[in-house]
């Protein structure tokens, strides 16, 4: 589908926000391999919003990429689109799992190149939207090797985090691997367990294993960009968007939940907003109590930013678009202008 690029004077703009000046050569090579557009970004930078100016405008539809959204009832803390959004472009992998129904990155490769190709199919664009480094990383570059579970292994190793604490196991995995160890957090229990479970298995790190090597992406010709904003504005949005979520009933939500079986997924009953809030929940619930998960709430969410930004400067894939300099019709007009280029690899 051809884009017709705007020639007004915004465009020259452009480049002093992209991280990648090459972007404007263009290579002989045709290769008719089919595009997917990659909007990659830290939590509250504006996906979202852009994705749904993009998709409008090259009749796009949006693949999610976020590993909470693909729950049903996690809605407020997930920061989902809304319905009304979702009529008007149609969006792919939200709300596919019950929260006591597990989804792992490679459930995400294999459903995501699904919704690829049905969307291109009917010569749609794929826009794939979300933070999920991890989930990403396997989608460019395949799902990650690995010996099969140790049914007794992995018993003996979630006892021990019974007794000992998940940070207690994460800080021996970060002496063992501190490479993988900084691309997840302490309290993700599923996440350390597989990692002490494959040390154990293979006697090799799980940064050595096939799916940490930078190597050419597959099966797509992914046009991939990471949306940044400075910190301090980055951080400003990400406060306000935390007391926008409360007000907008997180902790009804939460609530809800508790009630049916959020505690039995160990990723969702740990995503930032649900974690904190099911801690304020075992506490008398008094006004000192509520800040102070407000306060845990909003730290958590900007420390999860931070880890994003240092996920994505270790993937050589993706152009950094600032969001500051560039508002959303700029920002959308250098997206289109790089996925209508000719060149399969700029």
């Amino acid at each position: 589908m051809a884009y017709i690029k705007s020639n007004n004077e915004k465009l020259k703009q452009i480049l002093r926000g992209v991280y990648q000046p090459e972007l404007e050569k263009v290579s002989s090579d045709t290769s008719p391999q089919k595009k997917v557009i990659v909007l990659a970004g830290p939590t509250c930078v504006g996906k979202t919003a852009l994705s749904l100016k993009i998709a409008s405008e090259v009749g796009g539809e949006i693949v999610n990429a976020d590993s909470m959204q693909v729950y049903r009832g996690l809605d407020i803390g997930t920061a989902k689109a809304t319905l009304a959004e979702r009529q008007q472009i149609p969006h792919h992998l939200i709300d596919i799992r019950d929260t006591h129904e597990p989804f792992t990155a490679v459930d995400f490769y294999h459903e995501a190149q699904l919704a690829c190709d049905s969307i291109l199919s009917r010569n749609k664009v794929p826009i794939i939207t979300g933070g999920t480094g991890f989930y990403l990383h396997v989608l460019l570059y395949g799902p990650p090797q690995g010996p099969p579970s140790d049914v007794e292994l992995r018993k003996g190793l979630e006892n021990e985090m019974e007794k000992f604490s998940p940070e207690a196991m994460y800080d021996r995995l970060q002496k063992i691997d501190p490479e993988y160890a900084q691309s997840i957090t302490s309290h993700d229990k599923v996440k350390i367990i597989r990692a002490l479970e494959i040390i154990s298995l293979t006697k090799k790190k799980v940064s050595d294993f096939a799916w940490n090597q930078k190597t050419e992406p597959l099966g797509y010709n992914f046009r991939c960009w990471f949306l940044f904003r400075a910190r301090e504005n980055l951080y400003n949005r990400i406060n306000q968007r935390c007391e926008e979520m409360l007000k907008e009933g997180l902790v009804d939500e939460v609530a809800t939940l508790k009630k049916a079986d959020l505690k039995d997924n160990k990723s969702a009953s740990h995503a930032i907003g649900y974690r904190q809030c099911l801690e304020y929940f075992e506490t008398e619930q008094s006004d000192a109590d509520y800040q102070q998960f407000k306060e845990q709430f909003k730290r958590a969410t900007r420390r999860y930013a931070k880890r994003q930004f240092t996920w994505f400067r270790k993937e050589p894939e993706f152009k950094w678009l600032d969001l500051d300099l560039h508002d959303h019709e700029i920002a959308a007009d250098l997206i289109l202008k790089d996925y209508s280029s000719q060149d399969p690899k700029n």
